[in-house]
């Protein structure tokens, strides 16, 4: 196993201690831990991908477990954040219901022999839901660092939306049993 699928496998090692600390009724410190977890798999996330990418070591595993790993990350702490009321259920289940369809799809692509990576969209999409669970992590008492978050929020919210469409329309011809139409 190569050093990117093995910083993949640790990403989704982290989840379980961040969502502890995040459950935990630890005060600030349990908080920070949690944030500081969260950051560390994150960058394993970008530093993953730039290894793969730089020393030729892509492989179906790190194409496929990837992105599951994110999901893994940022589903945990979304669904985490909304028990803590910092985020609306409602817009929970929409970001992890695009999560289950595109696995899916990814799951009927790999019976036809076909492997999905992200696009620039999904990628754009993990971004954006990574600094929003950041900032909402901190989830500082300030007006402006507050419209902030909001703005990540919603921001999220249509970058999930556009991935899926895009995912879905690229890759429509899985569907239909025959190859994908490209990425």
């Amino acid at each position: 196993m190569n050093l990117p699928n093995k910083l993949t496998i640790l990403r989704v090692l982290m989840v379980p201690v961040m969502v502890l600390l995040l459950v935990l009724d630890g005060g600030k410190a349990c908080d920070y831990a949690a944030l500081a977890i969260f950051c560390l798999a994150s960058f394993t996330d970008y530093l993953d991908g730039h290894l793969a990418r730089k020393n030729h070591l892509v492989t179906d595993f790190g194409k496929f477990m990837d992105p599951l790993a994110d999901k893994l990350l940022v589903g945990s702490a979304a669904i985490c954040l909304v028990e803590r009321g910092l985020l609306p259920a409602w817009m929970v289940c929409v970001l992890i219901g695009r999560e289950f369809v595109i696995s899916g799809f990814r799951l009927v692509a790999a019976e036809n022999g076909v492997v999905i990576a992200a696009s620039i969209w999904g990628k754009l999409k993990t971004t954006c839901q990574m600094f929003m669970t950041i900032a909402l992590m901190l989830h500082l008492d300030h007006p402006l660092w507050r419209a902030g978050e909001q703005v990540l929020v919603w921001a999220s919210l249509i970058l999930t939306i556009l991935s899926l469409i895009d995912y879905i329309y690229k890759n429509r011809q899985v569907l239909k049993g025959g190859e994908k139409s490209g990425i």
